[in-house]
């Protein structure tokens, strides 16, 4: 029997319980906080509901859970209503910590705590859950909203309209009704198999887990060419989708770091034409670009998974040229 590391729906916790599983696959716990914030126009007498500057995230560059909610953020103008902490690349015993950098860390702004756990259980002293991000935070209760990425991207989508930047976009719909059943089906195949893929592959602690996972990661990608072969979109032809953000934030990473470092490395993002055109054209996107940061991306997976690379070395490469070029 072997053992997996206790994988939270944010990612892998460094340093949590392990449990027993006799394949040495990895699973998955649920998000502990899943409150909801309301449109003003709908809230009347709810706990949370959208005002401007009361709103907190507590993100890391480096985590792709986290980066769907800075592309949300800045999607829809909220960039000067909800105010963003960064925790730094590196994660440790301690965990997610703010010790500010020259390439985007910063402290704690709003608690002035040393590290994300201290947050939690400022919140929860009894809380023994895991201490991930995305934090969707109110300093109005001083509590934590939510911390679940997949519903925190759908809070920012809709809940937030009244103070939006812009009208145009207080009006942008990322999960239109029209196309909610493609995309939630789409989501629950890429997550299943792509987003989470990646991390079964890189994590597991027997071939045959391995073996499972990674096939899983190339069935999907393979899935993925086809309809953007057809499509512009993952979702529609025209119109861009959370299912666009959340599949995004694990391809933008594909290349530079779970080819090799999660060992997924039948082909790389750039062999498949269609999927890497997409890329490229997202990236050009100052939503995207501004919030991908491939300094915290590599450092944080080549330094912080010790028991995948355990002599912490940072490779230089690869040298990719995300420009789209028609």
């Amino acid at each position: 029997m072997q053992s997996s590391i206790v994988l939270t729906q944010q990612g892998p916790i460094l340093g949590a319980r392990k449990i027993e599983t006799p394949s040495g696959a990895y699973i998955r716990k649920e998000s502990a906080f899943r409150d909801w914030i309301h449109d003003p126009k709908h809230g009347k007498g709810k706990k949370y509901v959208a005002e401007a500057n009361r709103y907190h995230l507590y993100v890391s560059y480096a985590c792709p859970w986290a980066h769907r909610t800075l592309i949300m953020r800045k999607l829809k103008g909220l960039d000067t209503v909800i105010s963003v902490d960064v925790v730094n690349y590196e994660h440790d015993d301690q965990g997610w910590r703010f010790e500010p950098d020259e390439h985007g860390s910063t402290v704690d702004s709003v608690n002035g705590k040393h590290c994300i756990s201290e947050v939690y259980l400022a919140v929860d002293p009894e809380y023994s859950g895991r201490y991930t991000v995305p934090v969707l935070y109110d300093k109005k209760t001083q509590t934590i909203v939510n911390n679940e990425s997949s519903e925190i991207i759908r809070i920012l989508n809709s809940s937030f309209n009244c103070i939006c930047a812009t009208e145009e976009q207080s009006t942008l719909d990322f999960y239109p009704e029209s196309l909610r059943d493609e995309i939630d089906s789409l989501n629950q195949w890429i997550y299943t198999d792509f987003n989470n893929g990646v991390y079964r592959a890189g994590f597991a602690s027997s071939q045959e887990a391995y073996n499972i996972a990674v096939i899983g990661v190339f069935n999907a990608l393979d899935r993925i060419e086809s309809i953007l072969s057809q499509r512009c979109f993952i979702a529609d032809n025209k119109h861009l989708t959370e299912a666009d953000i959340r599949l995004f934030t694990t391809m933008i990473r594909f290349d530079p770091v779970y080819v090799s470092h999660f060992k997924c490395n039948h082909r790389r993002i750039i062999d498949y034409p269609h999927a890497w055109k997409y890329l490229r054209r997202l990236f050009a996107q100052s939503a995207f670009k501004d919030t991908t940061n491939f300094i915290h991306i590599k450092r944080h997976y080549y330094m912080s998974h010790t028991e995948v690379n355990p002599n912490r070395i940072v490779p230089q490469g690869p040298f990719i040229d995300y420009t789209l070029s028609e």
